[in-house]
């Protein structure tokens, strides 16, 4: 099963202290250092929309292990797309809100022309070389529109699927998803696009994160993201708080029997670190008790923090 540690990204965008790009690089560092191959590294938008992003060149050019380790860069548009790939980005993502009104709100673009702007950086990705992979945003409901119809999930993922992405990441944006509606919007999706490429973004904003990726490896995915701590969630979406914690995927991934490559004990000063970094508390639903075992297994202090 892979894991993929999207909080350098999607998790330090949200946050109100803004981190150097000496820093978020210093976090990418300790999340390979305990085993994750899959990592969101950043963002090439506009500075002046995402600061917490700025420097995102600087981040890439310091990647550690870029020969085994699969990093990857959120472009928003073309030019976005030229910086990461002239910074060393190898993969990158795009993301497609699946409703008007998250579109509108979002980046002032029709969902016509947000999907034209994917579909040609997915495209121009396939013809230099570089992996793309296409995000479908607000999947199971939008903050504005309301519960999103499988089907409307369906022919995003078919659309994107045949401009060339190498995987779709269906996203519970604003952590609306529940294991019914997975099931139905991994139905859909799965008309058209093969389940093994396919991978899941859920947020545990109504703290059903774990079981929704239950619901999907059931039905037989197996790539999930998620964000060390529980770091983040998107600030354009209203409700969105709240990513999956690395160290609840992994945990259970292993109580379960897949192999992730990652320690969860491990995870704990990856955590505790990340907390310094952003002056904010983290940890999942599993923390207290993995910091008790790691602390335990290091003959410490086994009183949590």
């Amino acid at each position: 099963m892979v894991v993929n540690d999207v909080g350098p990204r999607d998790g330090l965008q949200s946050q109100g202290k803004i981190l150097t790009p000496e820093c978020r690089s210093g976090l990418i560092k300790n999340l390979v250092n305990v085993g994750l191959t899959n990592i969101e590294a950043g963002s090439f938008v506009s500075p002046k929309a995402v600061p917490q992003m700025a420097g995102a060149d600087e981040v890439f050019r310091s990647l550690p292990n870029t020969d085994s380790v699969r990093y990857a860069a959120l472009v928003p548009n073309m030019k976005g797309y030229e910086l990461a790939v002239a910074a060393g980005a190898h993969v990158v993502n795009v993301v497609l809100s699946v409703t008007e009104t998250m579109n509108q709100k979002n980046i002032n673009m029709s969902l016509q022309k947000t999907a034209d702007v994917c579909v040609d950086i997915v495209k121009r990705a396939k013809s230099e070389g570089v992996s793309a992979q296409a995000y479908l945003a607000v999947a199971f409901e939008c903050p504005f529109e309301g519960r999103v119809d499988p089907d409307v999930v369906r022919h995003y993922a078919e659309l994107m699927n045949k401009a060339g992405a190498d995987k779709i990441i269906i996203a519970d944006t604003i952590g609306a998803a529940n294991p019914a509606s997975v099931r139905d919007v991994l139905s859909a999706v799965a008309s058209v696009v093969s389940l093994e490429q396919v991978a899941c973004h859920f947020h545990d904003t109504r703290g059903m994160a774990l079981a929704n990726i239950l619901a999907a490896l059931d039905a037989g995915v197996r790539e999930f993201d998620s964000s060390i701590g529980g770091l983040g969630g998107c600030p354009f979406s209203p409700g969105a708080s709240g990513n999956v914690a690395t160290e609840d995927v992994v945990l259970m991934a292993q109580s379960m029997g897949f192999e992730t490559g990652i320690d969860p004990l491990a995870l704990v000063p990856v955590v505790r670190a990340a907390e310094t970094l952003t002056g904010v508390e983290l940890g999942g639903k599993s923390f207290r008790w993995l910091s008790k075992e790691a602390d335990k297994a290091a003959g410490g202090d086994v009183n949590g923090r």
